[in-house]
């Protein structure tokens, strides 16, 4: 079980909206503050699984301290949402690849920081595989 943190944020006649700031673009809202917390959780496990599948790297939890230090987050109340993050299992395999491919790979791992050759391969691969049809 992993905690990040979520923000509730609510406007004059409007639902508790939430967001997770480690993870850009999970938002979610509800009717009552339940609901919404029950929303959150819901959408954060959807956001960490379809990133599990395209070989997304899941981010460690930051701390309270360094979400509430922005300035957008002052209006906003803090709750923790808990996920449990289940990670398939990796399997080394060896492959057989050509050299100039490869040299691309490891060029666009050197200048994108969290990248590696496994999570590249299996993404271009799982891209083929969706696009195939």
């Amino acid at each position: 079980m992993v905690s990040y943190i979520g923000l509730i944020r609510k406007e004059r006649k409007s639902d508790f909206g939430v967001d997770i700031p480690d993870f850009p673009g999970c938002i979610t809202a509800g009717k009552t503050l339940e609901e919404a917390r029950e929303m959150a959780q819901e959408a954060l496990e959807g956001h960490i699984q379809v990133g599990i599948e395209n070989g997304d790297p899941i981010p460690e939890p930051s701390s309270l301290d360094k979400i509430m230090s922005d300035p957008d987050n002052q209006d906003a109340v803090a709750f923790l949402v808990h996920v449990a993050v289940a990670k398939p299992k990796a399997k080394r395999i060896n492959i057989t690849i050509s050299e100039t491919v490869l040299e691309e790979i490891d060029e666009y791992v050197r200048t994108h920081p969290g990248e590696n050759r496994s999570q590249v391969l299996a993404r271009g691969a799982q891209r083929l595989i969706v696009n195939s049809d």
